[in-house]
């Protein structure tokens, strides 16, 4: 026999769950305890532990979520390679600058959470990479690993500069992923 589709009130519970964790992970990192996810979802903790038995089943979920909206996104552009590469990677800057998880994921500190997730954007931004520079527009030395490193630098100097100078991290980087002959005077 078959397995019974979740009840609505079930599949409601799980989406303000998510939504509860989604926010409290970007605010506070992943070290909220599971209770105050549950309270802030408006649930009971035995609720949140019939959805996620664990935290890192909690974790994995919102963060392959969030990887999945972004692979999405990813895989949508394509018009223009030199902008859609630069744009995307501005908005990963930008969801991960705010989002401890999220940031954690793109650098790989959270171990496996998300492994399939993480793959579909990996390969969504690298198609962005290849296309960007087979149109010139980004240097040809610079492999997606590198990019992600990059990425990374840039989460780093952005976190240690004041709020008004926001961006320039990205800006810095992304002058320095055009080729010597793109955009410099």
């Amino acid at each position: 026999m078959g397995r019974r589709a979740p009840r609505a009130d079930a599949l409601r519970n799980r989406a303000r769950i998510l939504t509860a964790a989604r926010e409290a992970f970007a605010r506070y990192g992943v070290d909220v305890p599971l209770d105050a996810i549950a309270e802030r979802a408006g649930v009971g903790a035995g609720t949140v532990h019939r959805h996620f038995p664990t935290k890192e089943a909690l974790v994995a979920a919102v963060i392959a979520d969030r990887l999945d909206h972004l692979a999405d996104q990813a895989a949508a552009l394509g018009d223009n390679p030199a902008e859609d590469f630069f744009a995307f990677l501005g908005e990963l800057a930008e969801s991960a600058r705010d989002n401890l998880a999220l940031a954690s994921a793109l650098d790989g500190t959270l171990g496996t959470e998300g492994e399939a997730s993480a793959a579909r954007l990996a390969e969504a931004f690298e198609s962005l990479l290849i296309a960007a520079q087979r149109s010139g527009d980004v240097r040809h030395d610079i492999t997606v690993a590198e990019v992600h490193a990059v990425l990374a630098g840039v989460l780093a100097t952005e976190s240690r500069l004041p709020s008004t100078r926001r961006g320039l991290g990205l800006e810095i980087a992304i002058a320095g992923l055009r080729p010597a002959s793109v955009g410099r005077r």
